[in-house]
Order: structure tokens, then sequence, then C-alpha cells
């Protein structure tokens, strides 16, 4: 090929089809006990390890943004690979942590990074077992290494998106571009400030974007829903919707079930200050990056009690369509009645907006 056809690849996550063809048919060697590998909407691996136990395992990319800095920066990374572990129905205890600093990251930033991160890993009952440190040429403050989570449970409790079926509900908590809005006020809250003035909102719109920074983690989410029960007492399935927004997200859902989901746009939370914030980094909301928002589906008899439990943690959920049977789409129904079908996640505009603002230097 010539390399002026080539593209210059996206950035975020690879697409499914990069996925599917890449990855997927390479992983090693097979072993029978992997009850749940690498797929489509699944956060985490399930092992059995015997005896009725099962061994929960994720990993995540480690970064510090410019508009957290150093510590805030530890917590949410923190709080992004637990997420992902706590989507299983295992709580997480073991990490392993490896650090590839860029040769300008001084010790004292690092120490306020990793003293956050201890603290936060402690605060969530996880404790750092191994690992490796080190500052190489190439590496940038964007990404500065990667950890590895480790839960164990009894195999009665576990869950995957693989066991949502038809009839259940399905359940959103916190809504729209929770992490895309929330960096956007941090990074530049005069900008923000201004647009949220503009469309009429009150004063206290940015102080609300500001709290969202709080709510970056579906720990507290995934603990109260659980506590309703799983399977068939309950939650069947949970997915930490990330990259691709919620709509992203319903679309890997569908795809690990295998079934399709039925979803109205106009139930799922979109704060007016997040539209806003939306508006002012140019993405849409519904497909740009929302950690902070957990899917869960629910047996129709038990999502009620989900959204009870939720509620009692102070928790904003809202239940918005059911499974169906089909073969893995997400149908959409739009304000007036239209609607719109999605096979694929779309392209999450987060990354390259965000590289914009910093770029440009926006306050």
């Amino acid at each position: 090929m010539n390399p002026s056809e080539l593209t210059t690849p996206a950035l975020g996550k690879i697409s499914p089809e990069m996925f599917g063809s890449v990855l997927a048919p390479r992983l090693g060697a097979e072993r029978p006990e992997v009850v749940a590998g690498p797929r489509a909407g699944h956060d985490a691996a399930v092992v059995r390890i015997g005896a009725g136990r099962v061994m929960a395992v994720t990993t995540d990319p480690l970064s510090i943004s410019p508009a957290l800095g150093a510590a805030r920066s530890a917590r949410w990374a923190c709080h992004l690979i637990a997420s992902d572990l706590w989507t299983t129905g295992i709580p997480p205890a073991y990490a392993s942590v490896s650090f590839a600093l860029p040769p300008d990251f001084s010790d004292e930033a690092f120490t306020e990074y990793w003293t956050a991160m201890s603290d936060e890993w402690a605060r969530l009952g996880v404790a750092v077992v191994t690992g490796h440190t080190g500052r190489y040429e190439g590496c940038d403050l964007s990404i500065v290494g990667a950890a590895t989570l480790i839960g164990v449970g009894d195999e009665g409790r576990y869950v995957t998106p693989a066991m949502a079926s038809p009839g259940d509900r399905i359940i959103v908590t916190k809504g729209c571009a929770v992490e895309s809005a929330a960096v956007i006020a941090l990074l530049a809250p005069q900008r923000v400030g201004a647009a949220l003035a503009a469309a009429g909102l009150d004063d206290g719109a940015l102080a609300r974007l500001h709290e969202m920074s709080s709510h970056v983690s579906v720990v507290a989410d995934c603990r109260a829903a659980l506590r309703v029960g799983v399977r068939e007492r309950g939650v069947t399935a949970l997915h930490d919707a990330t990259e691709g927004g919620v709509l992203g997200g319903l679309v890997e859902l569908a795809k690990a079930c295998g079934h399709d989901l039925r979803v109205d746009r106009s139930r799922i939370p979109l704060p007016a200050e997040v539209r806003v914030a939306c508006e002012v980094l140019g993405v849409d909301p519904y497909v740009s990056l929302a950690e902070g928002a957990l899917l869960c589906c629910a047996r129709a008899e038990h999502a009620a009690a989900v959204l009870a439990a939720l509620a009692e943690e102070g928790i904003v959920a809202a239940e918005i369509g059911e499974v169906m049977r089909g073969n893995g789409r997400v149908w959409v129904t739009e304000v007036g009645g239209r609607v719109l079908t999605l096979d694929e996640p779309a392209p999450d505009p987060y990354w390259s907006a965000y590289a914009m603002a910093v770029r440009e230097g926006w306050k």
C-alpha cells in the first residue's frame, strides 16, 4: 500500500472491526477455566479458580489530565479501573501497577500522584501487590502506565453482559457525557461559564458541573444495584459506559448479550448544564465519554427495587428501555416517534476535541 493512502487511526479505543480481526482471534492459549474473556461489551474477565470461586480481572491505562492535576487524576484512575471490575459483581482486592513516566516528570509530582492513588486504593479496599516504575524517552503525561485489578468471589455472585435476557429492563445512572462535561468545565471554566449564562442557566450550573468530577465512577452505583440480588434475583448485567458514551455502551451491551435493546432517547438523563458543556466542547453528549454512567439490566420484577436502591444512595437513575430478542442491535426511539437503528458504536469525538482545547489553551 502506498503510504499516502494510509489513514491516521482515530484516538481512543480501537474499532470493533479491528478488535474482531486482530485481537480476538489471537488470545494465546485456550484454557477451560476462562469463563468470560476479552469481548465487546465486557469490562472485565472472569476465571474459575475452583471450590466454587471465581477471579475477576481487568486492566486499564493510568493517565494524568492537566485539567485535574496529579492528585485528582490519580483518584479518577483508581475509580475508572475499579468501576470496570465492579461490573462483574466481584469487588476488587489486589492491584498490579506499572508506570512508564516521562523523563521530566519530577519526583515531587510523582509523589503527589502516588500518594493520592495509594490513599484511594485503601478506600476501595485494594492492596497493591506488585508493579513496576520507571522513566523512559517517548512517554508523555497523557498515559503514564497501566494497572490491573483482581477480585475473588463466589461463582454464584458474578454477572457478565452476556447474561442479559429478553424482558430485562435497562437502567442508566447519572446520564450522558458525565466525564466529558466534568473535564471541560474544569479545563475551561470561563468559557463554559459564559456559555451557561448565555443559555440562561442559574448561577449554580458551573458548580454542578464541577461537582460531577466527584462522581466519575460507578463503584457506588454497582454496590447499590447489586444489593438487590443477581441473575434471577435482580441484576443480570452491568456495563460501564465510557468511550462512545451512553449510546456506544448500549451497542456494546447488545453485542455482548446477543439480543436487541430498545431504548427511548427522551428517558436518558441529560442535564441542561451537561448539554451546554458538550456544545462548548463540540461533541454529541449521547456518544461522548460518559464514565460515571452505569448501564444495568435487571429482571422486570426487580427493576423497581434496583431503582429504589440507587435512589437510597442519592444516585440519579432512570429506566430507559428493555432487552428484546434479536441479534445485537440498539433501537432508539427519538422524540416524535422516529426509530434509529444502531449496529456499531459511533467514534467518540471527545479525545480530538479535548486535545484541541488543551492545544489552544482554553480558559
